[in-house]
């Protein structure tokens, strides 16, 4: 399943999504978490010293190397140089598996060790002084976007994407990528403005949209989540001591999470699981083709001088079984 976790600057996402990649990693599910947040604090969340973490090689920095090994032999696709971040994928075209190795996470993704348990990471990359004022955060993020529109996932599989703050994923047909998105957000009237923001851009397409209400106290406050976002509420979180001792760089041990919290975390996967059995991987091409046409035509085709429609292989759906031929 490939999965969002997104939310206002301060909602909790990165703590949400961190626990549970905590959680998949406990059922022995192989994960790969993606931090495509312009604050990179997944890392840090997964238990990484802050060093570490802030070296971790950036898939913004690696484009020229992601976009030459997707590429492939596809003929359609004239030279790396041609690739743009919705570039979609066609006969030829080197497909991404979660369980594999490869060119691209032996360059960009770096395992993490969870209570015994591994999971790959990778990272958009922080901004830089080099980017202030002359770059787009959303050029950063254009590789996760990529590599999503390469990647087959198959059951009991898993990528989770600690997305930008904010309605910003909606720059780009990114949020199109997704399984399921859970949105995080505090009992507050802020806090479930994204909410609207995401309901209403994701209405047209297909969007399996949850709510994790979050820093969730007493009664009145789930009164007024349910109130305002109704039956997309799926799960509340509380207070956790665990999750203070995480702040403060001491977790304990993850078996250790508050019940309720791992109640919580059960009923996301469970959620995100379900999605499986209704899977549509022609929508799933349909829209990337749909959003790379549009970027073509407003921006692409101009930057590469090259035809980017032509890139489009008409007779080419991304799906599981593609991948075994591939």
């Amino acid at each position: 399943m490939k999965i969002a976790f997104v939310g206002k600057g301060g909602s909790g996402k990165t703590t949400l999504s961190s626990l549970f990649i905590r959680h998949l990693a406990g059922t022995g599910s192989p994960v790969i978490a993606v931090d495509a947040d312009i604050n990179q604090h997944l890392g840090a969340a997964l238990g990484l010293d802050e060093g570490v973490a802030g070296e971790l090689p950036a898939l913004g920095a690696r484009l020229p190397l992601i976009k030459d090994y997707l590429r492939g032999s596809n003929p359609r696709i004239a030279s790396a140089d041609t690739m743009i971040k919705t570039t979609p994928p066609g006969e030829g075209s080197r497909l991404l598996r979660v369980r594999e190795n490869n060119p691209v996470y032996d360059a960009c993704a770096r395992d993490v060790e969870l209570d015994g348990q591994a999971v790959r990471l990778m990272v958009t990359g922080p901004f830089t002084e080099a980017d202030l004022g002359v770059a787009c955060y959303h050029s950063k993020t254009g590789a996760v976007e990529l590599c999503l529109n390469h990647l087959v996932d198959g059951r009991g599989e898993y990528v989770v994407v600690d997305m930008t703050a904010g309605s910003d994923s909606f720059a780009s047909g990114m949020f199109t990528r997704f399984d399921m998105t859970f949105l995080v957000a505090e009992p507050t009237r802020k806090g479930v403005s994204v909410y609207r923001q995401y309901k209403e851009y994701a209405r047209d397409f297909g969007i399996d949209l949850k709510v994790v209400g979050n820093k969730v106290r007493d009664a009145d406050d789930l009164d007024f989540l349910r109130s305002e976002v109704g039956e997309d509420l799926l799960v509340t979180v509380g207070h956790s001591d665990w999750v203070r001792a995480m702040e403060k760089g001491r977790p304990p041990r993850f078996e250790l999470l508050e019940e309720p919290n791992k109640a919580s975390l059960r009923a996301l996967q469970d959620a995100a699981d379900a999605t499986y059995e209704v899977r549509d991987w022609e929508r799933y091409t349909r829209q990337m083709v749909h959003f790379h046409l549009k970027n073509a035509q407003s921006w692409g085709n101009e930057k590469t001088g090259a035809d980017l429609a032509s890139q489009v292989d008409p007779d080419f759906v991304l799906r599981e079984s593609v991948a075994a031929t591939a």
